[in-house]
């Protein structure tokens, strides 16, 4: 798989190479571009930023106008409100004004305080400004507090 712009980490590998092991959804994942990206940026937010791994969801299923779509990963704090959510791409796949809207459209549903987006190598990370109405890029994710 291809090195990410991200802390590299030791993941638990299938013998065969084809899968690799979800913490947080505690059972084997098939290995795609995408879920490699996904298990890192996992890694990221829980050995390096200290959120909790306890407080995540990944890959479940929410209801935007009667469609079904799966957000990659959510984070609840400690009054367990969706507090950030992830969006992941592939390496491969460019970061673009579709990906943005995807995310915004999921955080209609669950509204949390941070939004991320990432292919692994690039990384975007917004607020959403009620006042303004509007997202707010900022430099980086930001670590967990309590």
């Amino acid at each position: 798989m291809q090195v990410l712009n991200l802390p590299t980490y030791t993941p638990i590998l299938s013998p065969q190479g084809d899968k690799i092991y979800d913490p947080i959804r505690k059972r084997n994942i098939v290995l795609t571009p995408e879920e490699w990206v996904r298990q890192h940026i996992i890694n990221y937010l829980v050995a390096h930023l200290g959120y909790p791994a306890g407080r995540m969801a990944i890959e479940k299923e929410l209801n935007y106008n009667q469609l079904k779509r799966r957000f990659d990963i959510l984070v609840y704090d400690a009054h367990l409100k969706p507090y950030l959510i992830v969006e992941c791409k592939a390496p491969n796949v460019a970061i673009t004004q579709v990906t943005f809207n995807q995310i915004a459209m999921y955080n209609k549903v669950v509204n949390a305080h941070i939004l991320v987006v990432s292919n692994g190598i690039k990384h975007y990370c917004s607020t959403f400004n009620q006042q303004k109405n509007c997202y707010e890029f900022i430099n980086q994710i930001p670590a967990y507090t309590t």
